[in-house]
């Protein structure tokens, strides 16, 4: 995207080297809800880099302004004032149409809720985000199988929300976001919805994601224990940025032998 609402360049590869431009960049950002005397100050002037690669975990009470951050970062809510730039171009300058174009070519969202449809097979489900992007019958089925293998469900293909489980149902979703290839995984309370064992695995496959596949994740949680997976933790307090540090004790991903001990328990 060297200008607003042309393509995103790829010049910028998940996993750049540190000397790199950061992929996403807030500058001075602000948001205010309402006018007048009922106007709310959601960001105070938020200046946030996000490099290639990296993985983000945005927390803070209810009202910090966490969840503002990540609506601007996903293109679904714009600045009032301040710049957002993704890989060097300017998104609050971007029309809709164009903020629309590049959620769907560049970011992948995963919820709290799974938001599946409920009478689709996963495989039906994951295909969703290449059938708005056009792309034939076989190349979808083809790039959802792959997907769903790579968070741990082939052979699951065919099966509906209703006959899978919650971590299974957050796996299909992950799937689903990542089914297009996006640079930027966008994870709002990815585990709020689940157990503490289905929450360690969703958690470890976002970190193999990263790690193995390159994706830069920014994950919103209010959780520690969650936190306390991503490189990187930054805390919001009442619009603003309270602190900004490297997560120099993450929880270390279980062996394949611990995961499949903590499976036959549960």
């Amino acid at each position: 995207m060297s200008t607003p609402g042309s393509e995103v360049n790829t010049g910028l590869a998940a996993g750049a080297d540190a000397g790199a431009p950061p992929i996403i960049a807030l500058r001075a950002v602000t948001k205010v809800y309402g006018e007048g005397q009922a106007a709310f100050k959601a960001l105070k002037g938020i200046d946030l880099d996000i490099a290639a690669g990296d993985f983000v975990a945005v927390m803070g009470p209810s009202g910090s302004g966490k969840s503002t951050v990540m609506n601007i970062l996903g293109c679904l809510d714009t600045p009032t004032a301040g710049a957002y730039l993704f890989q060097g171009a300017h998104v609050e300058q971007l029309t809709r149409d164009q903020r629309a174009r590049l959620r769907r070519r560049w970011l992948g969202f995963v919820f709290q809720g799974f938001n599946l449809l409920a009478r689709t097979s996963a495989q039906e489900n994951v295909e969703l985000p290449l059938l708005y992007r056009g792309l034939a019958r076989a190349e979808r089925a083809a790039a959802a199988k792959r997907s769903l293998a790579l968070v741990g469900l082939a052979g699951w293909e065919h099966h509906t929300p209703a006959e899978l489980s919650g971590g299974q149902q957050q796996r299909v979703a992950i799937a689903r976001a990542i089914v297009s290839e996006p640079q930027v995984l966008l994870a709002d309370e990815p585990t709020g919805n689940l157990d503490s064992q289905r929450s360690r695995e969703i958690m470890e496959l976002l970190v193999r994601l990263n790690e193995e596949r390159g994706i830069t994740v920014l994950m919103v949680t209010h959780e520690p224990d969650m936190a306390a997976y991503a490189k990187r933790i930054v805390r919001c307090v009442d619009g603003r940025i309270a602190s900004d540090q490297r997560n120099t004790e993450r929880t270390p991903l279980r062996t394949t032998d611990d995961a499949d001990t903590a499976r036959e328990e549960a």
